[in-house]
C-alpha cells in the first residue's frame, strides 16, 4: 500500500510538473495580443487606403513621386493616415501588457494584410510563393504566442528603471550608442548612399533601445490610469525623453533609407534587423527567457525564423509575374515610379547609373 502511495504520489507530481509548463496566455498576454493584431491591421490597410489616395490624387494633380502635395487634399489619404496612427497606438499600447518577444514579431502581420489587400483592392496579383509566404508568417507568428513568456507583475516605473540600469543592459546600451555614433560619423558619410546596412543598422539599433522606453513609458501610462499616478517620478519623464530622442533618430535614418533604396529591400532587412535587436534587448532588460525553459526558448527562435522566412518569401516574390520575376528588379529606386510607388527592386547596393541591364 505504501509503495502504490509513492507511486500515485509520483505520477501526480509528474502529471503537475507537465501540466505546470504550460499555463496558458495570462489576460495581459492576451490583451496585449489583441492590440497587437489590431495594430497590424490598422496598418496594413493604411497602406492600401493611402496609396488609392496617393493614386487619386494624382490622376488630378502633380504626382507624391516627382515632388507633388496634391495628396494633402484628398481625403482618402489622410483617413489613410489616420488609420495608421491609430494602429501605431495600438502598438503602443500592447507593450505596456504584453512582452516584447510577442508583440515585435507580430508586426510581420502587417505585411500579410497589406500584401492581401492590394490583391483584393488593387488588383497587385499575389503569386503563389507569395501566399506561400503569408502562411509561414501565421504558423510562426501562430508559434511564438502559444509560448511567449507571461508578461513580468510590475508595480512601479521604479521596478523598470531599476532593470534598466542594471549592468548587463547598461552595458548593451553602451554598446549600441557607441555603435550607432561611429556608424554616423563615420561610415555613413561615405557609405550611407551605396550600403543599406549603414542607414538600416542606426535605425534597428536605436529601435531597440526606443521598444524598451515605450514599453516602459507603456507601463507608466497603464498604472497611471490604474490609479497608481507613474507621473511624480522623475523615471517617467526620462524614459518619455529617451522615447522621443530614439524615435526621431530612428524616423530620419529610415527615411534616408526608404528615399535611397527600395522599399522591398529596406522592409525585410529592417524587420529582420529591427526585431532580432529588439527581442535581444528585451531579453536582457526583462529577462524574458529567465521564467521559460529551453524548449520554450528554442520553439519560439524556430517560430521567429519561420516568420523571417516568410517575410523574405513574401518580398522575393512581389515582383513575380506568370512564374518569372520582372526584369526591373535591377532597376534604381527612382527608375520607373508610380503615384509615388516605386518598382519594388531587391539590390542590397543602389545603382548609379540609371540605365537598364
Amino acid at each position: 500500500m505504501a509503495a502504490a502511495a509513492a507511486t500515485t504520489a509520483e505520477v501526480g507530481a509528474v502529471v503537475a510538473a507537465t501540466s505546470g509548463s504550460y499555463k496558458g496566455m495570462s489576460s495581459d498576454n492576451i490583451k496585449g495580443l489583441v492590440l497587437a493584431l489590431s495594430s497590424s491591421f490598422f496598418i496594413g490597410a493604411s497602406f492600401i487606403v493611402k496609396k488609392k489616395g496617393l493614386k487619386k490624387a494624382g490622376a488630378s494633380g502633380i504626382r507624391a513621386g516627382v515632388g507633388g502635395y496634391s495628396y494633402l487634399y484628398e481625403p482618402l489619404w489622410w483617413i489613410g493616415m489616420i488609420t495608421m496612427i491609430v494602429g501605431e497606438i495600438a502598438n503602443f499600447a500592447a507593450y505596456a501588457f504584453a512582452p516584447a518577444i510577442l508583440v515585435t514579431p507580430l508586426g510581420a502581420l502587417s505585411i500579410i494584410i497589406s500584401a492581401v489587400l492590394a490583391h483584393i483592392i488593387l488588383r497587385e496579383r499575389l503569386h503563389l510563393f507569395g501566399i506561400l509566404g503569408c502562411a509561414l508568417c501565421v504558423v510562426g507568428s501562430t508559434t511564438i504566442v502559444l509560448h511567449a513568456p507571461h508578461e513580468r507583475q510590475i508595480e512601479s516605473v521604479r521596478e523598470v528603471w531599476d532593470l534598466a540600469t542594471e549592468p548587463a543592459f547598461l552595458l548593451y546600451a553602451a554598446l549600441v550608442i557607441a555603435i550607432v555614433l561611429i556608424l554616423i560619423f563615420h561610415y555613413i558619410p561615405q557609405y550611407g548612399q551605396t550600403h543599406i546596412l549603414f542607414y538600416i543598422g542606426v535605425c534597428s539599433l536605436v529601435g531597440s533601445l526606443s521598444v524598451m522606453s515605450v514599453k516602459a513609458l507603456g507601463i507608466a501610462l497603464k498604472l497611471t490610469l490604474s490609479g497608481t499616478n507613474q507621473l511624480i517620478y522623475p523615471q517617467t519623464w526620462t524614459f518619455a525623453m529617451v522615447v522621443t530622442v530614439c524615435v526621431l533618430t530612428q524616423m530620419n535614418y529610415l527615411n534616408k533609407a526608404l528615399d535611397t533604396f527600395n522599399t522591398a529591400v529596406v522592409s525585410p532587412i529592417y524587420y529582420v534587423m529591427f526585431t532580432s535587436l529588439t527581442i535581444l534587448a528585451s531579453v536582457i532588460m526583462f529577462k524574458d527567457w529567465d521564467r521559460q525553459n529551453l524548449t520554450q526558448i528554442v520553439t519560439e527562435m524556430c517560430g521567429f525564423v519561420t516568420i523571417l522566412s516568410g517575410t523574405f518569401l513574401l518580398h522575393k516574390t512581389k515582383d513575380m509575374a506568370d512564374g518569372s520575376i520582372s526584369t526591373a528588379t535591377r532597376l534604381p529606386k527612382h527608375a520607373d515610379e508610380e503615384d509615388g510607388f516605386g518598382q519594388e527592386g531587391i539590390p542590397l547596393k543602389r545603382q548609379e547609373s540609371g540605365r537598364t541591364p
